[in-house]
């Protein structure tokens, strides 16, 4: 598979600047009381990540060919949820990293308890978010908001982290499907939906979109099973190598690494393979899931 580097590098760099500045102008500003809560979520949400989850939404409102502009309030809702998540991951009672997008995790840059509340205020915000975006059009808004509280939720990203802090549950396949669809593919998926609905997707279209985000969404998290334990901190940005050091069940602990690998590889084709249907819109999509699966393995 090709890298597909010559449609998604521009691509990406633009809807990195789209995301930031829309975050920007839309997060509450750092000086606003409860200002240590505010700072906090601006120290999270601004200046770092790659927005992957924003850059499916847009290409996915691109695919049914919508409008970016259109699709931009939903990318920042979807990071929004992102954010959070990885600020509640980072927390000792959970994943107790000490290391973010390659700078000091929130609760070590602030503390824990306002760590926690910064991830409750993204959480909320992202639904504020989506209600302001599309007031327009209110039957479009909660649908969003619907399939994005969903995606983050008890049967999303909330029950995928309970799956992942157990110690005694099943170690197969099956269930490390289950968990990562969950902890990582769900919110990949409602970011392909969302981005679908608000471009104006078909019915059709949009189950199209909503399978391919989560075939991807998999082999996203597959291939960070691989780099967890084939890169280094610097490499990553964060804690190289917690989940063997914790000995989660994951896909090179199940497969092995070169079992792993081809197991991401296949997925990302058949992610690809869903995107027939868009022709030469799918472009971007396309070489998203090429590019999940080439992240430095």
């Amino acid at each position: 598979m090709s890298a597909g580097g010559d449609v998604l590098g521009p691509f990406l760099e633009s809807v990195r600047d789209a995301t930031e500045v829309e975050l920007a102008a839309r997060l509450p500003a750092e000086d606003a009381e409860p200002s240590e809560v505010h700072g906090a979520m601006r120290y999270s949400a601004l200046g770092g990540g790659k927005r992957l989850r924003p850059a499916l939404v847009v290409a996915a409102c691109e695919a049914v060919g919508g409008d970016r502009a259109r699709a931009m309030a939903a990318a920042a809702a979807v990071e929004c949820i992102h954010v959070y998540s990885l600020i509640h991951d980072d927390l000792p009672a959970m994943d107790d990293d000490d290391v973010r997008r390659g700078k000091p995790s929130c609760h070590r840059a602030y503390d824990e308890a306002t760590a926690i509340l910064a991830g409750d205020g993204l959480l909320t915000f992202a639904f504020e978010t989506l209600a302001n975006g599309y007031g327009d059009d209110p039957k479009l808004a909660i649908e969003l908001v619907r399939r994005l509280a969903r995606a983050a939720g008890s049967v999303g990203m909330v029950g995928g982290q309970v799956i992942d802090m157990r110690t005694d549950g099943p170690r197969t396949e099956a269930a490390l499907e289950q968990l990562h669809g969950w902890k990582t593919g769900a919110l990949i998926t409602s970011a392909c939906e969302l981005g679908a609905l608000a471009g104006g997707a078909t019915d059709a279209q949009l189950d199209a979109l909503g399978r391919y985000g989560r075939t991807v969404g998999l082999a996203f998290q597959v291939t960070d099973d691989v780099l967890d334990v084939s890169r280094t901190s610097e490499e990553l940005g964060k804690t190289a190598g917690k989940d063997a050091a914790a000995e989660k069940l994951t896909y090179p602990a199940l497969l092995g690494l070169e079992g792993a690998r081809a197991k991401a590889n296949a997925l990302a084709e058949a992610a690809v393979a869903l995107l027939a249907p868009f022709g030469d819109r799918g472009a971007v999509l396309r070489a998203l899931a090429e590019h999940f699966v080439a992240r430095r393995q």
